[in-house]
């Protein structure tokens, strides 16, 4: 029988390693951190990519249940992408580590078609609000995914100050989402 407790130990762990040293993180040291023996470890993921594939889907849902908290379905294109904004800034703040491997993964081909598509679910609302503004004002001429890519770019801009100037980080937050919005007008 596996322990939940245990497996989401693991994946503590491996956000704390990988945070630390990367995707090259050993299994050893990541067992070590949850404090198990690395072939217990095994017997909860058959190898590191499935590892790191488990990995992305928990972190990729554990964001997108925040976003999709509360979404404004019903509201303007404008609101729902402002909560798409503060609701992911607030979570890679709060979690700056599970974001840096978030991002390290979302990057890496480690992370299956597969893997990707599992998580197809709880990204709808947000899919559909990027597309909508991939389609309006400076985006309209891109790639699809460009209005995507330009407000991850942002938004990694924001906590890079909010990193320099805490204090100012509220501020920081509500003044970017402006600038991107014109960007969208």
């Amino acid at each position: 029988m596996r322990s939940p407790e245990k497996r989401q130990a693991i994946l503590r762990a491996a956000v704390r390693e990988i945070a630390e040293t990367g995707l090259g993180a050993s299994t050893a040291r990541i067992a070590r951190g949850a404090g198990l023996a690395e072939g217990t470890m095994f017997r909860y993921f058959s190898s590191k990519d499935d590892l790191l594939n488990e990995l992305y889907i928990e972190l990729k849902t554990d964001a997108y249940r925040r976003i999709c908290a509360d979404f404004p379905k019903d509201s303007g294109l404008r609101e729902r992408a402002r909560h798409i904004w503060t609701a992911h800034l607030r979570w890679a703040l709060e979690k700056p580590d599970e974001r840096k491997v978030s991002v390290l993964l979302h990057l890496s081909n480690v992370v299956s078609a597969a893997t990707r598509e599992r998580i197809g679910t709880e990204r709808k609302m947000v899919g559909q609000t990027m597309e909508e503004l991939g389609k309006c004002g400076a985006f309209k001429d891109l790639p699809q995914g460009f209005a995507s890519s330009a407000m991850a770019a942002m938004q990694e801009a924001v906590m890079e100050m909010a990193s320099k100037k805490p204090r100012q980080k509220v501020m920081l937050v509500e003044l970017a989402f402006d600038a991107f919005w014109r960007m969208v007008k």
